[in-house]
């Protein structure tokens, strides 16, 4: 049998509507979107349908969607774009502990340019609070990225109640949604953003696309320099077979949100939850209990190093908090940011859910786990 996937934060399949929309593409409508022929013409068509589609998903207008190589350049793009385009007002930008790389590495960049970045604390559920937003804002501060929903533990952050500071005193406000959109509804207006990420392989399209929501009036500085492809900010003839590939995903995406796949995702994870608590024990979640993914299970095996569970459990594909072995080695920046111990940091792994996930993938996933968790204790 083949392993139990449990590892949809890192990626997704593609699905396979989404490979029937992009194979065309590939083949007979192979034209540059910038050529003026029938070719051409196919393509520049299937890109604007796409970024409808995209726009749609998001709530907000066509124009006001740009498309990138992923999540990491859609970032890269907000952060760096804004910041320089936004220098003569100020140089404060405001992140927190928990984002990810493709958040916190450019910031650090961006440190190297001159500008200054306050990075806020988080609680042990790994949320952000709103006051500490309002307290570390200077006259200099520009911008504020705080991600939607974390990769790790699935916690769900306050932007609205984020946005409604920002939005007070005239800062920008970006979000990494790469998590969020696909699994929960992520709609920009609702949740008070200037800006906000997208990536295809989170949500069913193929690696290697993404897009970036530029409320209208923003100001961003082009990030590719080129031929003035995406209004001028991402330079490059674009790549028709995978943005008509992301606007398919997240069209339907918010068809299965609307028809309650969150729900019967969620129920499913509490299951696994339930499952791992009644025949292991010494479970410990790590995250929120209710403000998180409904996809999302981070749990602690009391007595048990996450990555050695898993180098022993061939038979279930899923990820940890640490990049080490038998404890040594340094907690994730997430984990780390929650305060979790040592032994409760080293114990956790992140078992995430998705589409195809079934009952009988949770029911074999929870029996496999606890019965090498039961072994290696009494090893």
């Amino acid at each position: 049998m083949n392993p139990v996937y449990l590892d949809y934060n890192a990626t997704t399949p593609v699905d396979p509507a989404v490979v029937d929309e992009l194979l065309p593409f590939l083949t007979t409508h192979f034209g540059n979107p910038s050529s003026n022929h029938p070719y051409g013409k196919a393509g520049k068509e299937a890109v604007e349908l796409a970024r409808g589609r995209v726009a749609a998903a998001v709530g907000c207008t066509p124009g006001e969607v740009i498309f990138t190589s992923g999540g990491t350049e859609s970032d890269n793009q907000a952060l760096i774009g804004t910041a320089f385009a936004n220098r003569e007002r100020g140089n404060h930008i405001i992140t927190s502990a928990v984002e990810h790389p493709a958040v916190l590495k450019p910031l650090s960049w961006l440190e190297e340019q001159g500008f200054a970045v306050s990075c806020l604390p988080v609680d042990g559920a790994g949320m952000v609070d709103p006051d500490e937003v309002r307290k570390a804002i200077t006259g200099r501060t520009i911008l504020v990225s705080i991600m939607h929903a974390n990769n790790e533990v699935g916690s769900i952050q306050p932007l609205a109640e984020i946005s409604a500071i920002t939005r007070a005193r005239g800062i920008l406000l970006h979000s990494d949604a790469a998590q969020s959109v696909g699994k929960i509804p992520t709609l920009v207006d609702q949740l008070g953003v200037d800006l906000l990420t997208v990536a295809g392989h989170k949500l069913y399209a193929p690696k290697g696309i993404g897009a970036l929501y530029i409320r209208k009036g923003v100001r961003v500085a082009p990030y590719l320099h080129g031929a003035g492809h995406e209004g001028g900010l991402r330079a490059g003839t674009e790549n028709v077979p995978y943005m008509a590939a992301l606007g398919k995903a997240m069209e339907l995406a918010a068809e299965r949100i609307a028809a309650g796949e969150p729900g019967q995702v969620e129920a499913l994870r509490d299951r696994l939850h339930a499952q791992l608590q009644e025949l292991a024990g010494g479970v410990v979640l790590n995250g929120p209990e209710k403000e998180r993914l409904p996809n999302t299970l981070n749990v602690s095996f009391e007595g048990v190093v996450g990555a050695d569970l898993l180098a022993r459990l061939p038979e279930i594909a899923a990820s940890t908090g640490a990049a080490c072995h038998d404890g040594k080695g340094e907690l994730s920046g997430v984990l780390k940011a929650m305060g979790l111990s040592r032994a409760q940091g080293f114990g956790a792994v992140r078992l995430s859910l998705g589409r195809l996930t079934t009952a009988q993938d949770v029911d074999r996933a929870a029996a496999l786990i606890a019965a090498k968790v039961k072994e290696i204790r009494i090893s």
